[in-house]
């Protein structure tokens, strides 16, 4: 079986590589992005199966489809479920959220080795998405987080960080009273556990919360700097790859 893995997060599709390994797949090719993707489908020759994030580092993957014509079956993994019903309308197999359960993953293999001899388009069946419709995707998001101060476990709700930031090789929580607190997460490990609609990963470096966004100004090479409401210890700049999104994330 020719498998492929398309995933802006490298440790992301790392670890997908190795979970696809543990069940005898062998991955070899990752690509990262939509240009990479576009250019790699026009000059190779297409798997049998795609694994593929929605939202790349320079824009939706559903956009690859509309560059090269794609035969491979697809399994959907990402860490969003509105984009569920548009993966619907491609060779869709399954549509798994991140993180991805070892049980979950195994299943949409099985579903696609069942299908694959069929040698036609693979979509989800009807009831498959009727019951997406009636019972949507529910996903739980980080309410709060403990962190230590002192000899002492501190809590501080979602809703007090201002920011989300690396620095030295640690993760902080920067919050509207104006304090930082070390975290036990990577950046890339939030991507899961923040409220998409609330937090939005602006750079390698930062996530920030709409509700704390100040003002917004024009930066150099077409980025956006951000103005928090107390954060000013350096600049929060969307990197330019994202300001479209981040762009179309805030309507």
């Amino acid at each position: 079986m020719n498998v492929i893995i398309i995933e802006d997060e490298k440790p992301s599709a790392r670890r997908l590589q190795r979970m696809l390994s543990a069940i005898d797949i062998n991955a070899e090719t990752m690509l990262h992005s939509v240009e990479e993707a576009v250019e790699w489908f026009q000059n190779n020759t297409h798997p049998d199966l795609i694994f593929l994030d929605i939202q790349l580092s320079d824009g939706l993957s559903f956009e690859i489809f509309d560059a090269v014509d794609i035969k491979s079956a697809v399994i959907f993994t990402t860490a969003y479920d509105e984009y569920a019903l548009q993966a619907f309308k491609l060779n869709s197999i399954d549509y798994l959220l991140k993180p991805i359960d070892d049980d979950d993953l195994k299943t949409a293999v099985e579903k696609f080795k069942n299908r694959a001899p069929q040698k036609q388009a693979v979509t989800l069946d009807f009831n498959d998405i009727k019951n997406l419709l009636v019972n949507p995707i529910e996903r739980e998001y980080k309410k709060r987080f403990s962190v230590k101060v002192g000899q002492h476990l501190k809590l501080i709700n979602i809703e007090d960080i201002e920011c989300v930031y690396s620095e030295n090789k640690g993760t902080y929580a920067y919050t509207k009273e104006g304090r930082n607190y070390l975290l036990d997460s990577t950046l890339d490990q939030l991507e899961n556990e923040l409220e998409p609609h609330v937090f939005f990963r602006i750079s390698r470096k930062f996530y920030v919360n709409v509700n704390a966004i100040k003002d917004m100004v024009s930066y150099t090479n077409s980025r956006l700097q951000i103005k928090l409401n107390t954060y000013n210890e350096q600049d929060v700049i969307v990197a330019r790859e994202r300001v479209k999104d981040f762009k179309n994330w805030l309507e």
